[in-house]
């Protein structure tokens, strides 16, 4: 006989032990800040910026890894209320939200209560409830939890704790403070069928720690190794959103550029000398991750002997040089060094190249690679240019780039005196390449793809020891892997490299996974030979090889 103070049904939603009328509800329930009770969330202004483009991602699968007290969660209790308070022919559903803590969830359900009587001016009932969690093991234990009804016949529900029983769930979840859960990685399979019938997941967090599961997740979801929606929220994002203002406007206090600068300076300074906590817990870079991103193993596990490395570096005289007599020179160097190896590239193969910028202290890098029918990125051989003049490194680059079979897609550095290759580049290939600033916001989102291929075994590199000093140059800064500034290596030709390769190779991996425009060819054939004297010859394996497109010579 079943005890009548406990759910009857195991690892269900059952009814509530401890039901109550909104006006007997606990009136500490907190709403996260002291809101005025007649605060509209949907009125102008009152939103963030983030908040906003948080809740415009309607992605069935997205995150949002966050710094403290960003607003997140005030922004997914008011989603979950207009969701649960439309009607199913309007996208309405349930909502369910799972935190790490008890004061979470009477936290989520105060907001979403607010919500209800200010925006969707309706609440129908409220209630206290204890959910009875079968575990693996069988043993059982029960999580007190609140639920919110509304009209429409959807509900939210809000829990204390993680269950470990919620395959059954339908709607939309909200995991919040993932990382602080015992193991997000068995939420996520757990909740994983609900996308079957148009449920949707929502993972939010801050950090905690390099190695913990939910950085694995945001690392998988940035390489398109999971189909999630990544939202990066520092603590500094949302004070330029306006943060600070809506500080004063709870307080009743005038905001100044001085006052928040001072409100700032002292949030940040109550961590004191713990600068990793503060990085962590404030600006959402997990702690320890800093140092190198790629170890020699991993790296040298990704090369092959025998890809050429092709090196050119000009005399300083070289630039003053008559036009024609600079280009004679290049086409010289181009048929003798580079012709060979692109006529044997396998047409079949579709193929990418990146390249980064160099004139005199850097190097110029060019890296074209094929994907092969495994997918895996292939270089086929690297061309590095040292001192070579304007001209004459985009006379090489095309030369390369008019060879390569079947051209998929190039990424080029236009960073600072790279913009001018980069637009060249861009004008004669159109959308089949990408001119790249390279930033901030390109490294956070470019970046975990390339060095997980170092890990999936998905790149190739020429077996080289510069170009595995190159890698080995990446780096942690801030959280985001990239050459760290002002970084210097001794190349074996006595010259400075400052991660050359690794820049180009990463360009090419993103230009691989972006949805670009395939390049036509010409097939070399008896008509059309006349065209142009550098025309391809028919290999002796048979079969078409592409023409030169327009090319300089």
């Amino acid at each position: 006989m079943n005890d009548p103070l406990l759910p009857a049904t195991r690892g269900h939603w059952s009814d509530p032990i401890i039901p109550r009328e909104p006006d007997q509800l606990p009136t500490e329930l907190p709403r996260g800040a002291d809101i005025p009770d007649d605060l509209d969330p949907l009125a102008d202004g009152v939103l963030m910026r983030h908040q906003a483009e948080w809740l415009e991602d309607t992605s069935d699968l997205k995150i949002a890894e966050k710094g403290r007290r960003t607003g997140i969660t005030f922004a997914e209790a008011l989603d979950c209320t207009l969701i649960a308070a439309a009607k199913r022919s309007a996208g309405g559903q349930n909502c369910f939200y799972i935190g790490d803590t008890k004061d979470k969830g009477r936290e989520f359900i105060g907001y979403v209560k607010h919500f209800a009587q200010v925006v969707a001016k309706e609440l129908r009932e409220i209630k206290e409830f204890l959910y009875q969690d079968e575990r693996a093991d069988g043993s059982t234990q029960y999580i007190s939890g609140y639920r919110i009804s509304f009209a429409s016949g959807f509900r939210v529900e809000a829990l204390s704790s993680r269950p470990e029983n919620i395959r059954g769930l339908q709607g939309t979840v909200v995991i919040d403070e993932a990382a602080y859960h015992r193991d997000v990685r068995d939420v996520l399979d757990a909740v994983n069928a609900l996308l079957i019938w148009g449920g949707k997941i929502r993972v939010i967090s801050t950090h905690n720690g390099v190695l913990n599961p939910f950085n694995e997740l945001v690392k998988e979801a940035l390489a398109e190794k999971v189909p999630f929606k990544v939202h990066n929220i520092p603590f500094q994002k949302a004070v330029e959103n306006g943060l600070f203002k809506r500080v004063c406007l709870i307080k009743g206090e005038e905001w100044t550029s001085e006052a928040e600068a001072k409100w700032e300076a002292k949030i940040r300074g109550s961590y004191g000398p713990r600068t990793a906590k503060m990085k962590q817990e404030l600006d959402a870079i997990p702690a320890e991750q800093e140092g190198a991103a790629l170890t020699r193993v991993m790296i040298e596990s990704c090369m092959k002997s025998g890809i050429p490395v092709i090196r050119w570096a000009c005399k300083d005289e070289f630039k003053n040089y008559p036009d024609h007599i600079r280009t004679a020179e290049t086409k010289e160097f181009c048929e003798r060094e580079l012709l060979p190896l692109l006529i044997k590239l396998d047409h079949r193969r579709q193929h990418v190249f990146g390249e980064d910028f160099g004139r005199t202290g850097d190097a110029t890098a060019i890296l074209p690679m094929e994907i092969g029918q495994d997918l895996v990125r292939r270089s086929v051989f690297a061309v590095e240019l040292r001192n070579v003049p304007f001209d004459q490194q985009r006379e090489i680059l095309f030369y390369v780039v008019d060879r390569l079979p079947r051209l998929v897609g190039g990424a080029l550095d236009a960073t600072g005196n790279g913009a001018y290759l980069a637009e060249k580049a861009a004008q004669k290939y159109g959308a089949t390449v990408v001119e790249v600033k390279l930033s901030e916001a390109w490294y956070r989102t470019e970046m975990p793809a390339y060095t997980m291929a170092f890990s999936d075994k998905t790149i190739l590199l020429p077996a080289d020891a510069d170009i595995l000093a190159d890698h080995q140059s990446l780096a942690y800064v801030n959280g985001i892997v990239r050459v760290p500034e002002g970084h210097t290596s001794k190349g074996a030709d006595g010259f400075d490299r400052h991660g050359d390769t690794a820049v180009a190779g990463a360009l090419a991996y993103f230009a691989s996974r972006a949805d670009l425009e395939e390049f036509d060819y010409v097939a070399a054939t008896a008509e059309n030979a006349g065209h142009s004297a550098l025309m391809f010859e028919k290999p002796a394996s048979g079969g078409l090889i592409p023409s030169l497109r327009g090319g300089l010579f």
